[in-house]
């Protein structure tokens, strides 16, 4: 189990030697890009762009070059999330689309990354609300030609906000039964304890959730930012992390590595 730090500072890549998750909305503007010293794995944005448009106003030829541009000037990057759909009912309202378009529209674009920048390690997207639509999204890629058993990595969409439940611990056995290396996106520390055994890899932000909730770190005023807090603190998260680290080898002690 890889555990990727999310970070919307992506300063952090040259600074921080732990796995790190950074979206494309982060760097997508930057005249300057960070050299990695450290594998990292990038977010499309997606979430935010339909959330904000009902749709993806960003050109896949624009996103190709953009994770091109980021392979060669940052280097170290493990995969790049496609530019997939959604499925929470608050997102199929905003979009007006269904669940299957949405899958439809996922699986369509990783096949048009994958045949414009085959060198590009873009990774499938399953997308769904409930077992079986994650099910029948299997079958949608494989009808492209896409095996999921046969990824590296896959990720799983649709869950961050729901993690707590049953039902999404049901979903990632299945398809860990199925022959699936899954990625959990935005996975929290309630996530993990309860379905981290049956992922490959995770990744979270919510050390920053957390920081804006409590006062900053002794010795850690924050006072040019304004903040009052450690929502972008380095250290707070770095403790963070090291605190889940440690819960989950606890709990399973044959899934995490340090790095």
């Amino acid at each position: 189990m890889r555990f990727y730090l999310g970070t919307h500072l992506p300063v952090w890549l040259e600074r921080l030697n732990v796995p790190l998750f950074v979206s494309h909305r982060r760097l997508g503007h930057r005249k300057r890009l960070p050299v990695a010293i450290t594998r990292w794995a990038l977010d499309s944005g997606g979430f935010s762009e339909l959330t904000m448009y009902g749709k993806w106003r960003t050109e896949p030829a624009d996103y190709i070059d953009a994770v091109r541009r980021y392979m060669t000037d940052i280097g170290k990057m493990d995969w790049a999330a496609p530019m997939d759909w959604m499925c929470e009912p608050h997102m199929l309202a905003k979009t007006g689309l269904s669940v299957d378009r949405h899958q439809g529209l996922t699986v369509e674009n990783l096949s048009l990354l994958r045949e414009h920048a085959p060198e590009v390690p873009f990774i499938p997207v399953l997308q769904g609300w409930v077992l079986a639509d994650y099910l029948a999204c299997i079958d949608r890629y494989a009808r492209q030609g896409i095996y999921l058993a046969a990824e590296p990595v896959v990720g799983v969409g649709s869950v961050c906000r729901r993690q707590d439940t049953a039902e999404i611990g049901t979903i990632f056995r299945e398809l860990k039964d199925a022959g699936i290396n899954c990625h959990g996106f935005g996975v929290k520390s309630v996530g993990l304890g309860l379905y981290g055994r049956h992922l490959v890899s995770a990744d979270s932000m919510a050390w920053s959730y957390e920081a804006r909730r409590n006062p900053p770190l002794p010795g850690c005023s924050h006072g040019k930012t304004g903040t009052g807090n450690c929502a972008n603190c380095p250290i707070w998260a770095m403790a963070w992390r090291e605190r889940v680290l440690a819960r989950m080898s606890i709990q399973q002690p044959d899934l995490w590595e340090g790095t």
